[in-house]
């Protein structure tokens, strides 16, 4: 695809905004527009299920595929983490930034609520909402025998479902919740908000980092606020405080073909300010409302995303250790192994 023709493009100065034109066809097909609708009709309507009032939980694919014995996801196959008994939610929908790529429906605002729940009651309501969500699994024909007993108790959250998850004000208090139910957490942050970074401490900690530059990252993430560049800098010094706190950290790459795959080097530079324990280099994927901004030609294939990580961990001096093709990612490390979570 010519650069004329692309639904986003990077001018060679940097100093375009990112223009973007939605897929006519990709808009007709969701039957409605997010726009015009409440972001509790809009959620429900993508199969979240509320949990309490302002959080909320979704089953994903790999859920699935791991109760019918059919394929697990990579965060299995990295860290050890069992895709069925893995919780996947949020505890708010508020996001400062409107990623291009982002499956999520940002194009929908979402307000803080009147009052935050405790996390005792986040926890209780999110697994109420995971049991009620996988019900079908529990007759079902095609599950692997006693798979369904096994998700009704989780033992992953994923606090990476909608929203930016640092704006919930009790944070810290909610993955020691979590934890003391005998979870492991992972937790996926834009890393807009240091502060809230030094008070947490989950099993696996993820940051963003989708551009090497202000002028890539106004264009890429399009923040709703000035100076969150700077808070994204700083909270990638905060990673290396975790780590040496025994947080296992991770730097999240999402790659899109023809907007932000370049510039390795400024990659790795970041990177080693936060020297991270893992890096995931993972295309964006044509997938949710993400479709209504990007083309499925963003989307970069697997031996592209491994030639882009390959880049970066020669620069960055890390060395490859995994990859799952289905979820085109590629995993790196420092010694090139991985090591499983454990509560």
């Amino acid at each position: 695809m010519d650069e004329s023709s692309s639904p986003v493009s990077i001018n060679s100065t940097k100093k375009e905004k990112i223009s973007v034109k939605p897929p006519s066809d990709e808009r007709t097909r969701f039957g409605y527009s997010p726009e015009e609708i409440s972001i509790d009709e809009l959620m429900a309507r993508q199969g979240y299920a509320k949990a309490g009032a302002h959080s909320a939980v979704k089953t994903c694919s790999w859920l699935k595929n791991s109760m019918n014995g059919t394929g697990v996801c990579y965060k299995s196959s990295f860290y050890g983490v069992v895709s069925h008994r893995c919780l996947q939610m949020t505890p708010t929908l508020m996001c400062n930034q409107e990623c291009v790529f982002c499956w999520r429906p940002t194009e929908v605002p979402a307000q803080a609520p009147e009052e935050w729940d405790l996390p005792d009651k986040i926890v209780e309501e999110s697994i109420r909402a995971q049991r009620k969500l996988i019900t079908g699994y529990g007759g079902s024909p095609n599950a692997v025998l006693g798979h369904y007993e096994e998700a009704k108790s989780p033992s992953n959250v994923a606090i990476s479902l909608s929203g930016e998850p640092t704006f919930y004000p009790h944070l810290p208090e909610l993955v020691s919740a979590y934890e003391s139910e005998g979870l492991t957490v992972f937790l996926v942050t834009n890393g807009t908000q240091p502060e809230m970074l030094r008070k947490i401490k989950p099993t696996q900690l993820y940051v963003s980092l989708d551009a090497t530059t202000p002028e890539m990252y106004e264009e890429v993430c399009r923040p709703k606020s000035p100076n969150l560049w700077e808070k994204v800098m700083e909270s990638l010094d905060v990673l290396k405080e975790k780590k040496a706190e025994g947080v296992r950290t991770v730097i999240r790459i999402t790659a899109v073909k023809g907007l932000n795959m370049m510039d390795e080097a400024g990659y790795a530079e970041l990177i080693q300010k936060a020297e991270p324990d893992f890096i995931e280099v993972k295309s964006y994927m044509h997938v949710g409302f993400s479709r209504l901004r990007l083309e499925r030609s963003n989307m970069a294939e697997q031996d592209e995303i491994r030639e882009f990580a390959q880049k970066i961990a020669d620069f960055a001096g890390y060395q490859y250790a995994g990859e799952s093709e289905p979820s085109r990612v590629v995993v790196l490390s420092k010694s090139g192994k991985l090591s499983n979570v454990s509560i």
